[in-house]
Parts: C-alpha cells; structure tokens; sequence
C-alpha cells in the first residue's frame, strides 16, 4: 500500500486523518510482529523515534496503552490485543478498495503474501512467474515457517494463501484445493545395509525404529505425518538427529550417519541417496493450497488461478 506521503490529498483534512490513521495501524502491527520498537523501524526503513512517537500519538488519541514496554521486551496489552486484528482488516479492506479501482481501470496491483514450508510443491515458482508476466504490478512475498505457524498466519490474516500439508484437522475454517497426496519414503545411505528389507525392498516401521533415525523438528508437516505412522503401527522410536533443514537431513544421511523417512517428492531432489519404500503404515501427505474463507482479492485470485 501506498505511503501517505505518496498520496496527493490536497487540502482537505479528513483524508488526511484517515490516511494518517492507517500508517498508525501499519505501525502497530509492525510493532506487534517484530517484537520491538528497533525492529519495526528497520521493516519500516524510518528511524526509531518516529515509530515510537507514532505509537505514543495512537496511545493518546485512543486513551489507553497498546504495548507494555520494559527494558528487555515491547508485548501486546489486552487493548492491544484487541487492535492488531482490527487494524489487520481494516489495512486488508483498503487494500482491497484499491485493488478493486485497480482493476476497473484494467490494472492490478497489491500485495499477496504467500506461506509455505521447506520441500512443499517445487512448482510453486512456476505459479509465481506466471503471476509477474500477467501482473507486474502484484508484489508477492513468500514466508516459510512450519505448519502451525502457516495456520495461525492464515487466522490472523498476515499470510493471504499457503501450499503447505495440512492433516483434516488443521483444514477447519480454510477453502482448501488438493494439489498432490504422496507417499513418503525412507532414504538411506547406499552402502547401508537393511538386514530386515524383503523382497520387494521395503522395510517394515519395526525395521527403521532400530536405525539411527533423523527427524524433522516438532510442529513440520513431515514430522507430524511420520508421529502418526509410528503410532499406527504401535513402534516407538528414538530420534538420534533432530533437524529443521532438508539439506542438512540429506546431509547426516549422505554421510550415513541416519535414515530419514521424507516425502518422495523431496526424495527425488537427492538422487545420489538410496530411497526404500515402507511395507505398511507408510505416512501420506496432502499438498494443497489453502487461504481464508471469503472471497479472495483480486490479486490472489490472480496467483491462485496459476496454482494447479
């Protein structure tokens, strides 16, 4: 959205209160996301005291505190709490005023802000290209973060659409579209040995229990489909390896220090590596592309009609 400085008002005040009113907004928010007054300043690209004195004049003006401010931390008050998700939707709703003017006039522009996790749906870059030949003037932001995170991201309203792996539960209250249901796989060094593989090359949940085992962090899609297979088929493991990077899983088994179990979409990414199929309880996941209920701003039906 368009500083107010950038903005031609002339001289009549009310706009000028309310374009003032949604920098306050913008401000608080970046404050409330940042965790700090210096952080915010920096997303912001203004110094610290005009952020600060923003949110002094907002304070004010509402009569109440937003933040409580120590030395060591800037948190939210109840009033606070209160006003970040208002303030969300009322900068969404004039984004979207915007983007409506916009495209009666044969344009479209916005914002769109895109979550996503590590490995999910390697095609997402050919939606996003798609997105810039057609509409140049769309800017798209990408965020990865876990899956739960993506969630309340969606919730919130600071992610517009995601392609994440999401189980039945976490779709609740989301317009979802499967993209891709695979299998995962487990992958190994090739100079190990699977004394338990069967003639078909697949190995049992049992198998991988008594391997040196590399686990994706708690709260990654991979790691909760992988939980629930294990459970499944009654076997309790140990993990020897936690991590929250891909390459860093290809890594440690690479050099045969682990097994991993990964999607076999992300699998393929790692030729060099041996890849066996599990014999039963084999985790699933579903790649889909979620967003918000309502009807989705121009900009992001733009994107999602090239998500396929």
């Amino acid at each position: 959205m368009r500083r107010p400085a950038e903005i031609s008002h002339g001289d009549d005040p009310a706009i000028g209160s309310v374009l003032m009113d949604l920098r306050q907004m913008e401000v608080v928010i970046a404050v409330a996301e940042e965790g700090g007054f210096t952080a915010a300043a920096q997303r912001l690209h203004v110094v610290q005291s005009a952020v600060s004195g923003t949110v002094r004049a907002l304070e004010r003006e509402l009569g109440t505190r937003l933040f409580d401010r120590t030395t060591h931390r800037v948190a939210l008050t109840p009033a606070g709490e209160a006003f970040v998700p208002a303030a969300r939707a009322a900068l969404r709703a004039a984004e979207q005023a915007r983007s409506a003017v916009d495209a009666v006039q044969g344009q479209l522009r916005g914002t769109v802000t895109v979550g996503t996790m590590q490995g999910v749906w390697a095609g997402l870059h050919h939606a996003l290209a798609a997105l810039r030949a057609e509409h140049p003037g769309v800017v798209v932001r990408l965020r990865q973060a876990a899956v739960v995170d993506i969630r309340q991201a969606l919730r919130d309203g600071t992610v517009d659409l995601a392609v994440v792996a999401l189980d039945r539960r976490q779709q609740r209250a989301l317009v979802t579209r499967l993209l891709a249901r695979e299998e995962m796989v487990l992958v190994v060094s090739p100079e190990r040995e699977l004394s338990g593989t069967g003639a078909d090359g697949k190995v049992t949940l049992d198998e991988v229990a008594r391997l040196p085992l590399v686990d994706f962090a708690p709260g990654w899609a991979i790691r909760v489909a992988v939980d629930r297979a294990f459970r499944a088929a009654l076997v309790e493991r140990d993990t020897t390896f936690e991590v929250n990077d891909i390459v860093a899983a290809a890594e440690l088994v690479r050099h045969d220090l682990g097994v991993c179990i990964i999607p076999e979409s992300i699998a393929a990414r790692f030729p060099d590596l041996a890849v066996r199929r599990l014999e039963r309880h084999a985790p699933h996941w579903n790649v889909m592309v979620v967003r918000p209920r309502g009807e989705a701003p121009p900009a992001v039906a733009a994107l999602l009609r090239h998500i396929t």
